[in-house]
């Protein structure tokens, strides 16, 4: 690139100064922006040109890919016929019949959808679905709620009090109170560079036997996990250790939320973890895939026990004092059911499913390369992690994402894993550049 040419595509950019960036080094990327202007299918193509294989299909979330064409039209139909419906004491078509096509797909006995803007929001309903059911049920005594260590339930207040993920904490103050954690289940003595779920590690949802012994089980109520822990290091659950989660909290009276966001829509190689695991939760957020990152939404599916509980009192009083203002949004609703359109269309939960093997033998093929000290699989999630540099936590993923970024290729980082979540659409072909991509990083540092 000529002297020229670079001072003319700084000069295309906008000025970088006002926006502060989320989860982002804001003075590192100022001055080395990372700029992506459009994006088809598997790939994004930065201000300049450049063609980028996107392994984490946005952010978890383009599971249907970038700009589906279906998804795209539904959206622009719909700003040219309704922009915004009034969300309380009104409706519109369409967040009804999402609801409707959601709950069809959902595990059985999930029959009700609530719809807000992200899944922040949907981990902060569902706990207020939790902690108001208790309580309209006479058992207001039930207010401690239960997350585990390396989870990642969002950013409002409720999900990181929930989260176990320290750096979203630790600057933010005491939480909510009354919030205990299980233990995570990453353990690389006993699982490391297990294919699929790992073997060991069922034992430790015993863990909240322990919990409820201490805290006493009147007092809980809600344990939330994720099936797959996503940001806090692509953390899969041991076999059978969420049959052995969900028989605890029903032992106890204690409601079950999975959190859903990231490994919903066809990730866990099925419409939802809780299908491929065979766990029912009574509530379960969602979001990112069901619009396939077009517009955003997310929502919380709940059991009829949770839904009919709340329907008592007065005819025509509100039963529960929550909701947002772009809850169900027209532009979300209809992108939300053009997106499961195309994944039931186009068979994408099973494509994920039967693309499982051939990703999981490509990040596996890089066991042996150096600094690699683990290899997870399951679906289409994968993660590779790697030894921290002493001193230096996460310094070494970073610089192999940029590397893969220099050399077209999008990952994820979290702290010194590399994420790969790519959308569903991904082929043989491009599986096989995303890994080589990574081990030729890898070999360079």
């Amino acid at each position: 690139m000529t002297d020229n040419t670079a001072r003319k595509l700084e000069a295309d950019l906008p000025d970088l100064e006002a926006y502060w960036m989320p989860f982002t080094g804001n003075r590192y990327f100022k001055q080395h922006p990372r700029m992506i202007s459009r994006a088809e299918g598997m790939y994004c193509y930065t201000h300049d040109g450049r063609k980028l294989l996107d392994a984490v299909a946005g952010l978890w979330c383009c599971n249907a890919g970038h700009c589906h064409p279906r998804i795209v039209e539904a959206i622009k139909a719909q700003a040219e016929t309704l922009d915004y419906a009034m969300a309380f004491q009104l409706g519109h078509p369409r967040v009804f019949e999402l609801a409707n096509k959601l709950t069809g797909i959902a595990p059985e006995g999930l029959d009700y959808a609530f719809f807000v803007n992200s899944g922040s929001e949907a981990v902060d309903t569902a706990l207020k679905m939790a902690l108001a059911y208790h309580r309209i049920r006479g058992q207001g005594e039930r207010t401690r709620l239960i997350g585990r260590e390396k989870g990642y339930h969002g950013v409002g207040f409720g999900g990181i009090s929930v989260g176990g993920i320290s750096p979203n904490r630790k600057m933010f103050g005491a939480m909510l109170p009354g919030v205990d954690h299980l233990p995570h289940t990453h353990n690389l003595e006993h699982n490391a560079f297990s294919r699929g779920l790992p073997k060991w590690g069922a034992h430790l949802a015993n863990e909240l036997e322990n919990i409820i012994a201490l805290h006493d089980a009147s007092t809980i109520a809600a344990v939330i996990v994720e099936p797959i822990a996503g940001s806090g290091g692509v953390i899969l659950p041991p076999e059978g250790y969420l049959k052995r989660v969900r028989e605890i909290c029903d032992k106890h009276g204690i409601l079950l939320i999975f959190d859903e966001v990231i490994c919903g829509f066809g990730r866990a190689g099925a419409a939802f973890g809780a299908t491929r695991f065979g766990v029912t939760p009574d509530l379960m957020t969602i979001a990112k895939g069901l619009t396939s990152g077009t517009v955003p939404m997310g929502g919380v599916l709940a059991s009829k026990d949770v839904y009919d509980t709340f329907m008592t009192g007065p005819e025509g009083a509100i039963e529960f004092f929550h909701g947002y203002t772009y809850s169900g949004h027209p532009l979300a609703a209809a992108a939300g059911c053009a997106t499961l359109d195309v994944y039931l269309g186009e068979g994408l939960f099973d494509r994920a499913r039967a693309m499982e093997e051939t990703f999981a033998d490509a990040l596996h093929s890089l066991k042996g390369e150096a600094n690699v000290i683990d290899v997870r699989n399951f679906g289409l999630i994968g993660a590779v992690e790697l030894e921290s540099i002493p001193g230096k936590p996460t310094a070494r993923a970073m610089s192999i994402f940029r590397e893969c970024y220099d050399n077209g290729v999008i990952i994820r980082t979290t702290g010194d894993t590399l994420a790969f979540s790519p959308p569903l659409i991904i082929d043989k072909a491009q599986i096989g550049v995303v890994v080589d991509t990574v081990r030729a990083a890898l070999r360079s540092q």
